[in-house]
């Protein structure tokens, strides 16, 4: 409750942990096309169908503006790459310090500690206002050469996939 815990009022914070995860993505074709093999009802294989969400894109590789690094999105509309006006990392991105210029260090410190207590489903789901900052960096569109800002957002979850988006307007 307002990044305190319900019992003591104690801060609450994001805190990176050793643990296992299953990549699911990897093994999604495999799991859809033997869903069709069981004999389970048909709502509970739709369920899992819509679980496993399998999508169909292009990985894009983003370059950062005077750097040798990178970052990729990934996008079910590669044809959109021309349009895109800015792109999103989330803000635990390993990459978010390094690129931060120092104009904009305090602002994106200052954004990053007030959602560090927020929860994946806080940022995204039950998130109606999108906040943002920019990082003072920018990427190279790989298909037309034009500068586009790099920002941080909330919306944008590093355990999702890239953890970064492209923005292209409607």
């Amino acid at each position: 409750i307002d990044g305190k815990t319900e019992r003591g009022g104690y801060p609450v914070y994001r805190k990176n942990m050793r643990q296992w995860m299953l990549k699911m993505t990897a093994y999604a074709d495999r799991l859809l096309e033997d869903l069709d093999s069981l004999d389970w009802p048909e709502p509970v294989k739709e369920m899992q169908r819509n679980w496993i969400g399998r999508s169909v894109g292009a990985q894009v590789t983003f370059k950062i503006k005077g750097s040798d690094k990178t970052f990729d999105i990934f996008t079910t509309r590669p044809d959109t790459l021309f349009g895109c006006s800015y792109t999103v990392l989330a803000p635990e991105n390993k990459l978010v310090q390094e690129i931060t210029t120092d104009g904009h260090r305090d602002e994106v410190n200052a954004y990053i500690k007030k959602i560090e207590s927020k929860s994946d489903l806080e940022r995204t789901d039950l998130n109606k206002d999108k906040t943002g900052v920019f990082t003072g960096a920018y990427a190279i569109n790989p298909v037309n050469g034009k500068e586009v800002p790099i920002w941080i957002s909330d919306y944008v979850l590093a355990s999702y996939g890239t953890g970064a988006v492209m923005a292209v307007p409607a």
